[in-house]
């Protein structure tokens, strides 16, 4: 069974920081392209940033400049590193390898001031 756990969400007042972390498990995603993507209340989920196996990365406008993704392909992880965080960057996170079909259950970033 492939699972994937997202964790480091929670409350942040604006300008903070968070770090979120993803570990799969069940499956060998070190070929997969890996991301992170979010919903906000009321709208769509969004891509926020992914990152190839190679080492690619690719960042939602709305991200670049303040977001960082990384990974760990030893350990089958993926992180998020977020830095002047907003209130519209509040929303569930979640982690995914989407071309494998593969989702997390999301943890929640709420930024407030």
């Amino acid at each position: 069974q492939v699972q994937l756990v997202e964790s480091g969400g929670g409350l942040v007042q604006i300008g903070g920081s968070l770090r979120l972390s993803c570990a799969a498990s069940g499956t060998n995603l070190r070929f997969a392209t890996m991301g992170w993507y979010r919903q906000a209340p009321g709208k769509q989920r969004e891509l926020v940033a992914t990152m190839t196996s190679g080492g690619i990365a690719n960042y939602a406008d709305s991200v670049k400049g303040r977001f960082t993704i990384s990974r760990d392909k030893a350990k089958n992880a993926v992180y998020l590193q977020m830095n002047s965080l907003k209130p519209e960057d509040t929303a569930v996170y979640f982690c995914a390898a989407s071309s494998r079909g593969y989702w997390g259950q999301g943890t929640q970033v709420t930024v407030s001031s």
